[in-house]
């Protein structure tokens, strides 16, 4: 089961931010799908513990229901970015429908970051919105969302391979809270180990 991006892939967006300066000892973890109120506080008290930011790729029906737990992410100093309103797939949804969505959330969450939920965006979308937005993808995936797995395999997904510059995904939801819950903590602790600073995204 891959968690790095295939190069080749890379190659086909090369507009997409996929990683940053390897040189730099640091790394990016972002959070996708919240706020969340059984999850988030949580995930912002363990990034306190570790003195980490983050960038959270919230939806926007989330901050519409939860606009006091999306202030509190700014305040604790965290980057936000737009994962779309309603959690939408580009692929097979119409341009102006698919762009219609973003920027809806984009009126709540007011972040020129973006990340495509699922990573399901056509060439045609992602034309129309680099005009925008700054479309962040990932290096390293957690799939922390994946029920087969436990907390501690999605931890060493992200330990084996973890090197500076990596964007790293886990998600603040309930679904992949229980495996979020064990494997945040090792990964702090491994970036923490290795003297990785821990830096929100800002472009």
């Amino acid at each position: 089961m891959k968690v790095k991006v295939p190069k080749l892939i890379k190659r086909l967006y090369p507009g997409f931010v996929w990683h940053f300066p390897r040189e730099e000892n640091s790394v990016y973890l972002t959070f996708d799908d919240g706020p969340r109120p059984e999850v988030t506080p949580w995930v912002l008290d363990q990034l306190d513990k570790y003195q980490a930011k983050a960038t959270f790729f919230c939806i926007g029906k989330n901050v519409e229901l939860f606009p006091e737990l999306f202030d509190e992410i700014k305040r604790r100093g965290h980057a936000v970015g737009n994962h779309s309103y309603s959690h939408i797939k580009g692929w097979g949804v119409p341009t102006g429908d698919y762009v219609r969505d973003i920027d809806i959330a984009s009126d709540m969450i007011k972040s020129n970051l973006l990340r495509p939920p699922y990573a399901r965006i056509t060439p045609t979308q992602a034309r129309v919105l680099s005009e925008r937005y700054k479309i962040v993808m990932w290096s390293i995936i957690s799939r922390d969302y994946n029920r087969k797995l436990s907390g501690e395999q999605c931890s060493r997904n992200v330990i084996k391979e973890l090197e500076p510059g990596d964007i790293i995904v886990f998600h603040d939801s309930i679904k992949c809270a229980p495996n979020l819950f064990e494997a945040l903590p090792v990964v702090l602790e491994e970036t923490k180990r290795r003297n990785m600073l821990c830096r929100r995204i800002d472009l």
